[in-house]
């Protein structure tokens, strides 16, 4: 017995010498500013739109636009990567880059600065703080490719803590729609990588109570937070931010991937998702690109690239994961693509990207977020898949 006991205290000294270590690796968290000016900028004169980037739905022409894009984002950006959920569609683009344009180097980016960089931490400070658990889904891809426990382990501790908290009637954990793209994907995903349903439960749990308060079944549309549900457009319409609703609409496209078919609350997911999806499919403008306003075209004189690009992403992942028929979405899809294409420069920029915010707002043509950018390549990155599913 005393060897046992002796046992047991060397591996409680062990598991404190390892926190320690992982805590003194821990990246100090930056300012708000310093966050807000890593992710993006505004080019007052970003030259000339390419031309030569060609809308159809081909694998070498959407291989080339997603290309150009991704090369001109990480020479942009890749000295700048954060912890900050502005880059966490970013990270999931270039890992989804990498797979579709066959070359690592956006891949690599990535897995130097979780490992490097990051030390596969989160950003510190707000442990029940969806935003702050963002890049944990680019990380758990990493995972999957080598089941290196220190992975995840910051994810899933960090996971463990949020479920340990009572839930507030007053507030909601996930009390902005954007949160719906933020943490629930990950969680359904340490889901299927532990084998643990108790993730995918209280992430469940949760997003039932977001919908709940901010989901309008008339509209089938998310307002972003409560301060929103009575706000109007100048028409009268209510106002239902673009954004907002691209992530909900990504978030629960990602959701659905790591969620077994046979969970019992699939079809709430699946109903959801197909519901919305024709509701924002019959608010597409005729340039293809989403206003940042969805019930007030007129109030917009341009479309907005962000919101254009999670509802792209998710439509042509519900075509290709046979959840939204194919006849109907494609020209939608298609549409989207083109749209966004309009607003790629001759260096690789991608404009007309709102800046952060949380409701319509300023809009140059020269925004480029990295958010925005992750969008796109993620949307490029399905319907690449379309085009070697379309029949000739």
């Amino acid at each position: 017995m005393p060897s046992v006991s002796i046992t047991r205290v060397a591996l409680v000294g062990f598991a404190l010498v390892l926190a320690y270590a992982v805590s003194a690796q821990t990246p100090e968290r930056p300012s708000s500013q310093e966050l807000h000016d890593a992710a993006g900028d505004i080019a007052p004169n970003p030259g000339n739109i390419d031309t030569s980037l060609s809308a159809s739905i081909t694998h070498k022409d959407v291989r080339a636009a997603m290309k150009k894009v991704a090369d001109w984002e990480l020479a942009h950006v890749g000295p700048k990567f954060t912890q900050d959920w502005t880059y966490a569609p970013l990270y999931s683009g270039f890992l989804a880059a990498s797979k579709t344009l066959g070359d690592q180097k956006y891949h690599d980016a990535v897995l130097q600065a979780a490992q490097d960089k990051f030390h596969w931490t989160l950003l510190q400070g707000r442990y029940d703080h969806a935003d702050d658990e963002a890049i944990g889904q680019a990380y758990e891809v990493l995972y999957e490719e080598k089941h290196d426990p220190i992975r995840i382990a910051a994810v899933k501790d960090n996971f463990d803590q949020v479920m340990a908290r009572k839930d507030d009637p007053a507030k909601d954990l996930w009390w902005w729609c954007d949160a719906l793209y933020m943490a629930p994907p990950s969680l359904a995903m340490m889901s299927k990588l532990t084998g643990d349903n108790k993730y995918l439960d209280f992430m469940d749990h949760e997003w039932k109570l977001t919908t709940q308060h901010l989901y309008d079944p008339g509209q089938r549309l998310y307002s972003r937070d409560g301060t929103f549900l009575d706000k109007k457009e100048a028409n009268g319409q209510k106002l239902f931010w673009s954004r907002g609703n691209g992530w909900v609409l990504a978030g629960t496209a990602r959701v659905l991937a790591s969620m077994p078919k046979n969970h019992p609350a699939r079809k709430q997911y699946v109903d959801l998702f197909q519901t919305m999806a024709d509701r924002i499919a019959s608010l597409q403008p005729e340039d293809g690109l989403w206003r940042m306003g969805l019930l007030d075209q007129s109030a917009y004189p341009t479309g907005e690239v962000s919101g254009t690009g999670f509802f792209a992403y998710a439509m042509a992942w519900g075509v290709n994961n046979g959840l939204l028929d194919r006849a109907k979405y494609t020209p939608v899809i298609q549409k989207a693509w083109a749209g966004m294409l309009h607003h790629v420069y001759q260096d690789g920029r991608l404009g007309l990207i709102q800046p952060i915010g949380a409701a319509p707002g300023a809009l140059q043509p020269g925004s480029s977020w990295v958010y925005g950018v992750g969008a796109f390549l993620l949307a490029g990155s399905e319907i690449d898949k379309m085009a070697g599913q379309q029949r000739h």
